[in-house]
């Protein structure tokens, strides 16, 4: 636990830097755009896109090794991150990089997103970042060996939102951090009062 929070106290402390540095931050990464990156970041973006996908297929991984009672903390946590990305996007209501015309908009990225900027789906925090750093908390606690791989992944997508000039720095650290401190939650839900035994038993999977 103590290592956990020493995570989330660095996660604020960058968040708190990257809130005074960040149009120099991301007019930098702006600056080292080149051919190479830009479709590495679009290949990011592809596999980013199949989140959804990455939880069913982790849920099928509990499930063959018998931790089933962990696919429920999972989709919740997926679940709680969607609604507290939308909230905070709401309430915070601020402005994309490109929007404010701080960086350009990656050219090669504008079709895959083309339908992630809607008027309402403001810069803060990142969505894809809350989400991929929500699972992180599980996967440490039932697949050690596995996660940092996906804490990379998880660091590859964030960086891929400031690359592409849809977020700030600070949005995907806040991201990062809500996603991760859900996640957290259950699974201190899950070791204290079993809430995914229990729903398991009451849909009659588990006895």
């Amino acid at each position: 636990m103590k290592k956990r929070v020493i995570y989330l106290l660095v996660g604020i402390i960058l968040a708190l830097i990257s809130f005074i540095y960040d149009v120099q931050m991301i007019q930098f990464v702006e600056s080292i755009r080149n051919f190479y990156l830009d479709y590495i970041f679009v290949g990011i973006t592809f596999a980013s896109s199949g989140i959804i996908i990455f939880f069913f297929l982790t849920s099928l991984f509990l499930w063959q090794e018998h931790k089933r009672k962990w696919i429920p903390p999972l989709w919740l946590s997926l679940g709680f991150s969607i609604i507290m990305s939308y909230i905070i996007k709401v309430l915070v209501h601020r402005a994309r990089p490109f929007q404010e015309g701080i960086v350009s908009v990656l050219g090669i990225g504008q079709y895959f997103m083309q339908n992630n900027v809607l008027t309402w789906n403001f810069s803060m925090p990142s969505f894809q970042s809350i989400l991929v750093f929500s699972a992180l908390p599980i996967l440490d606690k039932e697949f050690p060996k596995f996660k940092y791989i996906w804490f990379v992944f998880a660091c590859l997508v964030a960086f891929s939102r400031v690359y592409f000039g849809l977020h700030y720095f600070s949005d995907v650290i806040i991201g990062g951090i809500v996603g991760y401190s859900i996640g957290l939650y259950f699974v201190y839900i899950e070791e204290k009062y079993g809430l995914g035994s229990k729903i398991l038993r009451k849909l009659k999977i588990e006895k």
